[in-house]
Order: structure tokens, then C-alpha cells, then sequence
């Protein structure tokens, strides 16, 4: 008989909102100090008002003006974005290593996540090649960025569900000048961050199990 073969576990854990640098702060130590039979993790939480810029972003992209919203750069992938209340900041500590899933087959995942909760309301999303996140009628819904260190994934997505998006306005999202940002209030869903977040982030637990 062959012996059946447990997949991984993945915890969620909700933070409620979390300063930019100490949640960044805690991914690297958890990535940094995780092992082999470490539990994958799902980190669910919002951010005051934050510009992140990813590893090789170019400046020129904003923001343009001094909002006097602080401004950090990560080592994820991507240009530059906007964390703010009513947004959910979804962090996705995930070996991938462990569960063979290749970086560029991840992300498809969680862009599928993603278009599958918006399905669930009503609302077709979409991914477009080359310019990673979640899109509806031209907009950019949702935005992903990662890094992996020694197989491990850290950082992950957001997706903008009541978030003010004035800020989105000095900068050119995620690199691309003029690109249109919506949120999923003006989408006509009216469930809340922490409804949305949970259950996107069961959705991708399921996904993940799959894999």
C-alpha cells in the first residue's frame, strides 16, 4: 500500500491594520527563518498610506507631487503602487519550492484568485499578458508583486475594494502612465474588505491545495 501523502497547511491569519515596514519586517524574518516543515501562511491585513516601489522601479513614475505619503522601496517585482485603508493586502508566504509550483504559474493563480472572487459577485475580471494584476473594463483592480528567496514566496497582492484612490493619481500604477484604477465598491459589490479579503483568501488556499 501506498502511503498517502499529507499537502502542506496553509494558515491565515488576520492583522487588521499593520504599518508598511513592520509587515515587511516580519515577512523577511518569517521567510528568512522558515524550514522545511514550516506552514505556509496567508497574512491578511491593510496599511496606512504607503508608496512602494519594487526592486527595479523607475522614479520617474511619481509620485509627482509631495503627498507626504511615505515612500519605500521592497525587493519585490514591479513599479510603483498605493497601499491605503480599504484596500486588501493580501501577503503570500508560500513555498513553492515545496509544492513544485513555478514562479510565473503562482502568479497566474493569484490573478485567477482574484478573477474568481470578482466572478462570484457578477463581475468579469481579467489578466493581461506582460502587465500582471486583475483588470475590469480597462482598470486595474488588483495588483501583485513578489519575491522568492531560496523557493519562497513573500509579498503578494492587493486588490481595491474601498480604498481612496485619489493617491493613484500622482503616480503612474504599476509603470503604466494613464492607466485607469477602479475599486470594487464602484464595481457595485458592496461587501466589505475584511468579506472580501477572507474569502479571496480561501479561494487561493483552495487553489493552492489543488496545485
Amino acid at each position: 500500500m501506498t502511503a498517502s501523502v499529507l499537502a502542506p497547511a496553509i494558515r491565515v491569519r488576520r492583522l487588521g491594520r499593520v504599518d508598511y515596514q513592520e509587515a515587511l519586517n516580519a515577512m523577511r524574518v518569517f521567510t528568512a527563518q522558515r524550514n522545511e516543515a514550516s506552514d505556509d501562511e496567508l497574512w491578511l491585513l491593510e496599511h496606512p498610506s504607503v508608496y512602494t516601489l519594487g526592486l527595479g522601479a523607475d522614479a520617474a513614475h511619481g509620485p509627482r507631487l509631495d503627498t507626504g505619503i511615505p515612500v519605500v522601496r521592497v525587493e519585490r517585482g514591479g513599479e510603483i503602487t498605493y497601499h491605503g485603508p480599504g484596500q486588501v493586502v493580501l501577503y503570500t508566504l508560500v513555498d513553492l519550492a515545496r509544492r513544485r509550483l513555478k514562479v510565473r504559474a503562482f502568479v497566474v493563480m493569484l490573478e485567477q484568485s482574484v478573477i474568481d472572487l470578482l466572478a462570484e459577485h457578477g463581475v468579469r475580471a481579467e489578466r493581461r499578458s506582460g502587465a500582471p494584476g486583475v483588470y475590469v473594463g480597462g482598470a486595474k483592480v488588483a495588483a501583485l508583486g513578489i519575491r522568492v528567496a531560496r523557493g519562497r514566496a513573500f509579498h503578494g497582492l492587493a486588490l481595491n475594494v474601498d480604498v481612496d484612490l485619489a493617491p493613484f493619481a500622482e503616480i503612474d500604477p504599476c509603470g503604466y502612465p494613464g492607466l485607469a484604477v477602479t475599486r470594487t465598491r464602484d464595481l457595485g459589490i458592496a461587501a466589505a474588505p475584511e468579506a472580501l479579503g477572507g474569502r479571496l483568501a480561501d479561494i487561493l488556499s483552495e487553489n493552492l491545495g489543488r496545485a
